[in-house]
């Protein structure tokens, strides 16, 4: 009798969270960090060229993806933080979620459901350390703000080199400057892991922003003994293959090692927590390297392609999985999982069959194709705050770009740059809105803007910072950085035709309002208003 009351009890409370019954309740450990893009060493041996996978060592990510699975084609639903963090925490595009679709300015009105706190009402446990949702107000609202911030034992790891380099310059060896923060990300976690209620399943999302700018010039030799000189070669074709570049990647990779480091720290903790058996592990992050022309803020590979690996519990490892994935399909995944009812208007679509099944290479067949896009970012980068919209199709073969406003700048007004001035190169390498401010500020940048008329730098400025046509088409069968636009060119008209025709149907049927709307309210105001200070 007690044990049929209990499973009447357990049922109902199943149904009254919208939960059902038979999901697997997993934990879910999410590890998210900012502003990095598709490296890890783990995808070196499946690229057909040399890249800059070849030259960062992730072990930890690389132990996961061998337990686990690696997505080659994984893309993030928008290449700016806020965004694409509103389109993956509610499982929509970011350009249906309001005015949480931009990034300076952002608002969070609470009318859309939020995987995380949809699974605490479903009995789970939540936590976080670091970064959800953001900038943008009110802060990490989508988790609860800080109510279930996990991060009184530090967070000096977000900006690692900084940090590290302050140390040693003081004395402090390398390897306990480095313990010093690692100490940091476990203290978190042991914290979250000592207050969950036991016998409830957990959501804990860890969000570092050590991957976004800035970062100490020379760290990634200095504290990772990455060589510059061995990335000859292997950068994207939008940068550059000189010494300064090379540098700031380096160093960019350098903060990738980082936080494959606090990886390592998460997966030995859950691993001594005995929940490892009962863990979904999922790592990714949400856009392409920041102040690297093509990255951060565009749809080419380099700005929306991202890593994702996972591990399923008792799952098959070392799979690869060439399935085109979006981002805002983890919500759904972590809501299956959960056994909670995916609301309306998700469009999304979990993850849970592709992740299940033991099988690598096209896991669905269905699975061909992304749609990525970018309204805001920096809100005065243009005159009148306007946004610059563009939105893409992604496929195996091709990349088409539609660009709504052509006139605009897409990485923002010249401001101080002219033919004969430019400010100098400090202020170009650590002040963001002192020129095209869609661009982060770094070295990168302020070799582009300072060799802008030098013949070996003038093509790489204006494709960085030059306005762009109203449609670009790349065939990334045979230019996968995505650097000639063939769009003009009459063998590919037809796939063109082919390539936008789906584009805009997709966006009309989602309801996007660039296209959806006779004049688009992003381009007015709330949308177009400054942040409250």
């Amino acid at each position: 009798m007690l044990l049929r009351l209990s499973l009447t009890l357990a049922f109902t409370l199943l149904s009254l969270a919208g939960a059902t019954a038979d999901a697997p309740r997993f934990n879910v450990l999410f590890i998210f960090a900012d502003d990095w893009g598709r490296y890890a060493s783990a995808h070196a041996k499946h690229e057909s060229r040399p890249t800059a996978n070849s030259v960062v060592k992730t072990p930890n990510i690389d132990a996961v993806a061998a337990r686990g699975t690696l997505f080659r084609n994984a893309f993030v639903p928008a290449p700016s933080c806020t965004p694409c963090r509103s389109s993956l925490l509610t499982g929509r595009y970011f350009f249906t979620t309001g005015r949480a679709a931009i990034l300076q300015g952002a608002i969070w009105d609470g009318s859309l459901p939020a995987s995380p706190l949809l699974l605490k009402e479903a009995g789970y446990t939540i936590g976080k350390t670091g970064k959800v949702w953001g900038p943008g107000t009110p802060a990490d609202a989508p988790i609860g703000g800080q109510k279930y911030a996990y991060q009184k034992a530090g967070m000096k790891f977000n900006n690692f080199s900084e940090n590290v380099t302050a140390a040693v310059g003081k004395g402090t060896p390398l390897e306990k400057a480095r313990d010093e923060l690692l100490g940091q990300v476990r203290g978190n976690f042991a914290d979250f892991l000592t207050a969950r209620e036991k016998g409830k399943p957990f959501f804990y999302l860890f969000g570092p922003t050590t991957t976004h700018r800035t970062w100490i010039k020379g760290s990634g030799k200095a504290l990772w003994g990455i060589d510059p000189d061995s990335l000859k070669g292997k950068l994207p074709a939008q940068l550059p293959d000189v010494p300064e570049v090379r540098e700031d990647f380096a160093d960019y990779l350098g903060e990738v090692q980082a936080f494959d480091s606090y990886v390592g720290v998460l997966m030995k903790q859950l691993d001594e927590s005995g929940e490892r058996d009962r863990t979904l592990v999922v790592i990714s992050g949400d856009h392409g390297g920041p102040g690297f022309p093509g990255g951060k803020c565009n749809l080419y590979d380099f700005g929306v392609g991202v890593s994702l690996v996972t591990a399923w519990p008792g799952g098959k490892g070392g799979r690869v999985v060439d399935d085109f994935v979006s981002l805002m399909d983890l919500t759904p995944t972590f809501l299956e999982v959960g056994g909670v009812k995916v609301p309306d208007g998700v469009q999304g679509r979990s993850l849970v069959d592709v992740l299940k099944s033991e099988k690598s290479g096209q896991i669905d067949s269905t699975r061909t194709w992304v749609v990525t896009g970018r309204e805001r970012h920096v809100e005065s980068a243009r005159a009148g705050n306007l946004p610059y919209p563009h939105r893409a199709l992604r496929t195996a073969d091709y990349l088409y770009v539609r660009n709504f406003a052509p006139d605009r700048t897409p990485m923002g007004d010249a401001n101080g740059v002219t033919a004969t001035a430019a400010p100098d190169a400090k202020t170009l390498e650590t002040n963001t809105r002192a020129a095209f401010a869609d661009l982060d500020a770094g070295p990168t940048k302020a070799w582009l803007i300072l060799n802008r008329n030098d013949p070996k730098g003038k093509s790489y400025y204006d494709a960085a910072f030059g306005k762009r046509p109203a449609e670009e088409l790349y065939d990334c069968r045979t230019d996968p950085d995505q650097v000639k636009n063939v769009a003009g060119d009459p063998k590919y008209a037809k796939a063109k035709e082919e390539m936008a025709g789906r584009l805009m149907k997709v966006l009309k049927d989602a309801g996007d309002p660039r296209v959806v709307d006779a004049e688009c309210r992003f381009d007015k105001p709330p949308f177009t208003d400054l942040p409250a200070k």
